[in-house]
């Protein structure tokens, strides 16, 4: 659906020395770390540790006092929030935020909203254009619907289905925006052990077929062990490991981390 951002190994995020405090308590300590385009980057650390922390500062929802972050050569400070989806940044969320009462389809038209150009106005008095834009929307949506194999519940409210088919809505609706980085915030919860080995391969699809460089927020090891490319590891707000997922698994840091133990 789009062409890669950057040449392939290039850094599409930098992420230097973020630290964030909240009235004196620091919740990330000169964090740092970069993801390739391409590349699936795993975020892990124990509940505490900073991870949404660190995704609501990519997304623009909270603000750092030290370091920078920049996303396609370009630096997020100062950037609103509303212009994280036309820049190349979509999200999820852990818990579910979606319009329960409308259909599969239309959840999935609604992330469409920040590739339009016509405003209210010109919607509402159907200028010219808005017609066409309005096709191409429709168009995408249903193209996401088969991707995620949604067809069958395409037009049911999101409200009468099972709550691994919403987790999918939802990642339609982030991917309606066509994002280069695609920002997963534990994506596995709530599921089943086949959902989690389907997800994985999602994820995986996601990747190869729509071009899309994720960064994955999740506590289930397993599944961020088995599709990351990197692994960056987090305790109270610093990093404590960052490279292949074999090399993260086996570090002592995260061992005790989790552990309570250097094992």
């Amino acid at each position: 659906m789009q062409a890669p951002a950057g040449a392939p190994g290039e850094p599409l995020l930098c992420v230097q020395g973020v630290t964030v405090r909240f009235r004196g308590i620091v919740a990330l300590e000169k964090v740092s770390f970069d993801v390739a385009a391409g590349q699936i980057a795993g975020l892990i650390g124990p509940n505490g540790a900073g991870k949404t922390t660190l995704f609501n500062c990519l997304s623009r929802l909270y603000d750092y006092s030290e370091g920078a972050i920049r996303f396609d050569n370009q630096p997020l400070e100062g950037l609103p929030r509303h212009r994280m989806a036309t820049l190349g940044i979509g999200r999820t969320f852990q818990n579910l935020a979606l319009f329960r009462t409308m259909t599969v389809l239309d959840n999935i038209k609604v992330g469409r909203h920040s590739r339009t150009r016509k405003g209210f106005l010109a919607n509402a008095l159907r200028a010219p254009g808005v017609a066409a834009e309005e096709a191409e929307s429709d168009s995408r949506a249903r193209e996401l619907v088969r991707f995620l194999d949604l067809q069958s519940v395409a037009h049911q409210r999101v409200a009468d289905l099972p709550f691994g088919t919403q987790k999918r809505v939802e990642l339609g609706r982030a991917l309606a925006s066509e994002p280069k980085l695609l920002l997963l915030d534990e994506p596995a919860a709530g599921l089943n052990h086949e959902e989690v080995a389907a997800l994985g391969g999602l994820i995986r699809n996601i990747r190869d077929a729509l071009k899309t460089t994720i960064l994955l927020v999740e506590h289930h090891m397993s599944l961020v062990m088995s599709v990351s490319d990197k692994v960056v590891a987090l305790n109270f707000g610093r990093k404590i490991a960052e490279g292949t997922p074999a090399e993260v698994r086996e570090h002592p840091e995260v061992i005790q981390a989790y552990l309570g133990s250097a094992v």
